[in-house]
């Protein structure tokens, strides 16, 4: 007998499982449901395919990534449609996520050697007679856990770097968007047919703990910060190395001198976009007093015009049906102490769709303000400088990205924030620029993707020394004399015994 389940959740039939649209239950993807067996199987064969992929070198990869590329960027409509199906993200956005994704794949294939490849670093007086050489080697296999409100974005911001690193990947997506997942992976096949490099393993949550107890040599997750502790102790029965992208709570920041128009446009496409399911989303927003009231105008007009539904609106339904009742949930805490809804409010949530709702002078010890929304609402408050913003901004335990909207003073305030990356006068940006890397602190997790820092995410240094030269100054040897000790002596007074 078929279950009967909400749209949009995930279920188990037969041994597979199927993946469904949350705005019409439509079916979106049904797949084989792995054991703990299955991963541990999948993990052993990426380990010796591998092998083979690190064999092909910086050169062979990027050639075979780039292939990669090209095929998602000739189907980018296919996989748009796919995300908007299985998702419900409007196919626009879908576009753009797949667009962001295009571009790290690309800088990650053309960059990996000049960051990775061996190189020697310069050795220091003490240690004049060696030469010193870096390399990064790669892990072996990855296990990549990702999420549903991004499919495509954020696992390919840790697939593409481990794979371009040298390493294989064992994916894990969201039992929200499987069909997703499997097919990055089927492309990726079509274009590295040879050995399983890049492969996908599906489940609930644990197939997921499976992947980081099955001997991957480092695991990426994206998820939510609950989740993320979980991940770390079970890699950490084995000191499996973790790169964890949690939850967040972004704050933006609008000044006294901003451009209010441009300010309230960033701050509703970085609040809104995806119904508010962005991890690195604006979901707290700290206005001077100066400014607050006609910025707030400004906000609700904008986001009082987008549209909501399941084809062609700006908005699309909450992915995770159990999200509903965390956005009602704080919309009402929110209202009941004190705070006003200028837009949307209780009535907002009607399942499937969260309609843009923007709260103002909601108190700071509200869940609407502490904790992870996760759709489409914003709270506005009046502060009376930036100190007090900023002051606001690092109160809570999240810091993942953030916004300043102001001229003379936007950069070194972005600097305070306490988050892993933040925006002058624009909204999310840094996850688009591949040069930069992305991430955050404390309960927003730790490690980097993207640009330099996420390739050396995947690699590990090696460090290899190698004599040049009869040493002048013995010191690392039984051999040494007085004498040797005496210079050795001499040598650290003149050179570091002054103070400049």
């Amino acid at each position: 007998m078929t279950a009967v389940h909400v749209p949009g959740t995930p279920v188990i039939e037969e041994g597979r499982l199927v993946s469904t649209s949350p705005a019409t239950g439509a079916e979106a993807g049904r797949l084989p449901v792995a054991t703990a067996e299955d991963v541990a199987g999948a993990v052993a064969r990426a380990r010796a395919a591998g092998e083979w992929w690190a064999g092909l070198g910086f050169t062979g990869r990027r050639e075979r990534l780039l292939r990669w590329r090209s095929v998602l960027a000739r189907r980018i409509e296919e996989l748009a449609e796919l995300i908007h199906i299985e998702g419900g993200k409007p196919v626009g956005d879908a576009i753009v996520e797949i667009l962001t994704a295009l571009e790290h794949i690309d800088w990650a294939a053309r960059n990996a050697r000049r960051v990775l490849g061996p190189r020697r670093v310069r050795s220091r007086l003490i240690l004049a007679e060696f030469t010193g050489h870096l390399e990064y080697q790669p892990y072996g296999v990855i296990g990549v856990i990702g999420p549903w409100n991004y499919p495509v974005f954020t696992p390919v911001g840790s697939a593409a770097y481990a794979l371009a690193a040298g390493n294989a990947v064992v994916f894990k997506p969201s039992e929200y968007t499987p069909a997703v997942g499997q097919w990055l992976v089927d492309r990726f096949a079509e274009v590295v047919p040879e050995q399983p490099v890049f492969t996908a393993v599906h489940g609930l949550g644990d197939v997921g703990a499976a992947l980081c107890r099955s001997g991957v040599g480092k695991l990426a997750f994206t998820g939510s910060t609950a989740t993320a502790k979980k991940v770390m102790a079970a890699c950490a029965e084995s000191l499996t190395p973790v790169l964890l992208e949690a939850g967040g709570k972004d704050a933006m920041i609008v000044d006294s001198d901003a451009d209010l128009d441009a300010a309230a446009e960033a701050c509703v496409w970085g609040g809104l976009t995806n119904a508010g399911q962005t991890c690195i989303g604006i979901e707290r927003v700290y206005a001077v007093d100066q400014v607050f009231d006609a910025f707030v105008d400004k906000v609700v007009t904008r986001a009082g015009r987008l549209t909501v539904g399941p084809d062609g609106a700006d908005i699309g339904p909450i992915t995770m049906p159990s999200q509903l009742d965390v956005i009602r949930r704080h919309i009402d805490d929110a209202v009941e102490r004190g705070g006003r809804a200028v837009l949307g409010g209780p009535d907002a949530v009607r399942p499937p769709y969260v309609h843009p709702t923007v709260l103002v002078d909601v108190p700071e010890d509200s869940t609407a303000v502490r904790e992870e929304t996760f759709g489409p609402t914003l709270t506005v408050n009046r502060v009376r400088d930036v100190d007090e913003a900023v002051d606001r901004a690092n109160a809570l335990s999240y810091g993942l990205g953030g916004s300043v909207f102001g001229r003379k003073r936007a950069v070194a305030v972005a600097r305070r924030l306490r988050s892993g990356m933040a925006s002058v006068n624009s909204a999310l940006t840094f996850a688009g620029m591949s040069t930069l890397p992305f991430g955050g602190v404390g309960d927003s997790g730790f490690g980097r993707i993207h640009g330099e820092d996420g390739l050396r995410e995947f690699g590990r240094a090696k460090a290899v020394t190698r004599r040049r030269a009869r040493s002048l100054l013995p010191s690392m040897t039984f051999e040494r004399t007085p004498a040797d000790v005496a210079r050795l002596v001499k040598a650290a007074k003149l050179m570091y015994g002054r103070n400049r």
